[in-house]
């Protein structure tokens, strides 16, 4: 990809730009600001991750940001501290890039962080800044913050706007320095000119760059994921009937895809949505509406959740019906991340299947190229095999539950010397479905009317 660096007039000092935050959100802004030129100070209240990013070390799974880190890094371009105090007079432009996850027991979205990051940032402001919130907020919260920066710092102008992130794991890098749009809402004429500086770039590619008001820009990213959690669990809420009545769901998707009012996008039947985003997104919408009194508005995306995680016991039952009994039976789980090119585990649907499937009794074991590590850190007791032939050695039942291309590139003939039975769920709906049958195994989709044609559980291959 082709980037224009930010290069300042003769006479005019470059924008300092901070990052809030270096989590997936933070650490990727802050690394893609400084391969646009910039100068970018990034702070996390963590010191171990600040000693791991300082050293050009990326703590998650994101491809091409390793490289990005470790160029800027090196170049003194990026660095890191915890120091709100160094943060607050060094920079002109400060990114809020800190998490909102899912409350304790509640579904809607914890502002601790947020807050808190906003209001010790805009104590620790010496100069006339901007504030710019990226992180992902209920609708009212930055015009609440805003009211609260000028209360705790009148000494000083800051303005305070938000441009919410899109980004899409495993694609972090191109959609921070191509997006595919950009949102600005609030701030005053000058302060939305400081923006457009920032992504001269983008602009200079014509991305579009909408300007609107604080609460349409808070909105504008739920609402994305609220419509696309909702198109994924429409095709599911399909499977559901072709797997009752017979049919093939993706030819379903196929055929409805292409009407172009439709979109054939994310209509890819399967186990469901989860990660970090989408789950707690939708549900945070709901609270917050509830909270408006508008209880009913987004009533139809507890529905939306439902269908999502009864695709999880979908594929737990027919593991069951296939096995008969799963006490005792080696169960191969191809997949924790909840998409792939990602090591995220959070709200991940294969995690949550095989953790199921242990808790029924059944010898789990896992492979994934990338998500091992985060996976054991949330459920060490699975096994976690050291490659793909260690996980399906034995196994009675292989289930794909993570689109990784070398699980999708998978042929009957590599698997079946290693299985004790060959019996698989594809659970993404990426395998050709009649070479598996052809070759002998006992082949089931979500999507499809089971036929379950194993006489015995554990039947040898």
């Amino acid at each position: 990809m082709e980037i224009v660096a930010v290069i300042p007039q003769e006479g005019i000092m470059p924008l300092r730009i901070t990052v809030i935050g270096t989590g997936y959100l933070g650490a990727t802004h802050a690394a893609c600001m400084a391969e646009l030129g910039f100068e970018v100070l990034g702070l996390d209240a963590d010191p171990k991750k600040v000693e791991q990013l300082s050293a050009g070390i990326l703590p998650f799974h994101e491809p091409g940001l390793p490289e990005l880190l470790r160029e800027h890094t090196s170049s003194g371009r990026l660095r890191f501290t915890t120091s709100y105090e160094e943060a607050g007079a060094w920079g002109d432009v400060h990114f809020i890039a800190v998490g909102t996850p899912q409350k304790a027991g509640d579904h809607a979205a914890d502002m601790t962080y947020v807050d808190n990051a906003t209001l010790s940032l805009a104590r620790c402001i010496t100069k006339d800044a901007l504030i710019v919130g990226k992180s992902t907020v209920p609708v009212g919260t930055a015009r609440r913050l805003r009211e609260l920066v000028a209360q705790v710092n009148p000494d000083v102008s800051i303005d305070l706007l938000w441009n919410p992130e899109f980004l899409r794991e495993g694609f972090a890098v191109k959609d921070t320095l191509t997006p595919d749009r950009l949102v600005v809402g609030g701030g005053t004429p000058e302060a939305v000119a400081v923006l457009r500086e920032v992504y001269a770039s983008a602009l200079a590619s014509d991305t579009p760059f909408i300007v609107t008001d604080l609460e349409t820009a808070e909105l504008v990213k739920v609402a994305a994921n609220a419509f696309l959690a909702t198109k994924i669990s429409f095709i599911n809420a399909f499977a559901e009937v072709t797997e009752h009545v017979g049919g093939d769901i993706r030819t379903l998707a196929d055929a409805i895809g292409l009407d172009k009012r439709i979109g054939r996008r994310f209509l890819n039947a399967g186990v469901g949505f989860g990660g970090g985003c989408l789950p707690k997104d939708i549900r945070a919408l709901q609270a917050r509406v509830s909270e408006l009194g508008l209880d009913r508005t987004m009533r139809f995306l507890s529905e939306v959740d439902e269908i999502n995680l009864r695709r999880r016991e979908r594929v737990v039952h027919l593991a069951t019906e296939i096995l008969h009994e799963l006490d005792g039976r080696k169960i191969t789980v191809l997949g924790v991340a909840f998409k792939p090119n990602s090591d995220d585990v959070r709200d991940s649907p294969a995690l949550d299947v095989a953790a199921q499937l242990f808790n029924a009794g059944a010898d789990v074991s896992i492979y994934d190229p990338e998500a091992m590590n985060n996976a054991r850190l949330r459920f060490p007791r699975l096994n976690y095999a050291e490659s793909l032939d260690e996980a399906l050695d034995g196994s009675h039942l292989t289930i794909l539950l993570t689109e990784w291309q070398e699980f999708v590139q998978l042929k009957p003939s590599h698997l079946e010397h290693l299985v004790e039975s060959k019996a698989l769920i594809d659970g993404r709906n990426v395998l050709d479905h009649d070479e598996w049958i052809e070759s002998g195994w006992h082949f089931e989709s979500l999507g499809r009317r089971s036929e379950l044609v194993l006489t015995e559980a554990g039947s040898g291959s």
